[in-house]
């Protein structure tokens, strides 16, 4: 599947992001939704991207090169987060910088914890990368931590909120059981393999 997977750099100014010559896969969610757990289960590796128990611990774009064909680049969460306050601050121009960029994104994978509330900040989240017409997916996380009746009503509640379109390509992970990761890198990847 994953034969090689290569740290490439931390990128905390977009004038350091390597050239855009390969395409790139994009994932972005809020501070704590597993985002780290899910690049991990996507690439079937246990460390590459650091876990960690306190939000906010990505605080650069990480890039990583995979099978030399793509990029996998690592966004910082948005949101709540414990770091310093001058770095929370610019992370969302960070964010918002980067996608506006003339880069070959593939696929931008926004991920959403499904235990939660869908508030304003996700809202934005939603019209903003509508506005870039950038291509983009939704991965509903944590499943596991729900009961299998409560699933569906939080995913429908999330997109009556988020007012996501009928056409989007949803899905739904654990990173605990693996389920609908490999449906996921699946999907991802015909995206990537269309060039």
């Amino acid at each position: 599947m994953f034969k090689k997977v290569q740290f490439v750099k931390s990128v905390y100014n977009l004038k350091d992001l390597p050239p855009p010559d390969f395409p790139e896969i994009v994932f972005l969610g809020r501070s704590n939704v597993g985002k780290s757990s899910l690049i991990n289960a996507f690439l079937n590796r246990k460390k590459v991207a650091k876990i960690s128990s306190t939000p906010g611990f990505t605080k650069s774009i990480n890039l990583f090169l995979v099978n030399s064909s793509f990029y996998l680049v690592d966004l910082p969460g948005y949101g709540f987060a414990k770091a310093p306050q001058k770095l929370i601050q610019r992370w969302p121009s960070l964010i918002e910088e980067y996608l506006t960029l003339p880069r070959n994104i593939k696929v931008l994978i926004l991920i959403f914890d499904l235990r939660r509330i869908p508030d304003e900040l996700d809202l934005t989240l939603i019209k903003f990368v509508n506005y870039l017409k950038k291509f983009y997916i939704v991965v509903f996380n944590k499943i596991d931590t729900l009961a299998t009746s409560k699933i569906e009503t939080q995913k429908n509640k999330f997109i009556e909120t988020l007012k996501l379109p009928p056409d989007l390509p949803i899905f739904l992970t654990s990173c605990k059981t693996k389920e609908g990761i490999k449906k996921l890198r699946n999907f991802i990847l015909s995206k990537v393999e269309k060039d």
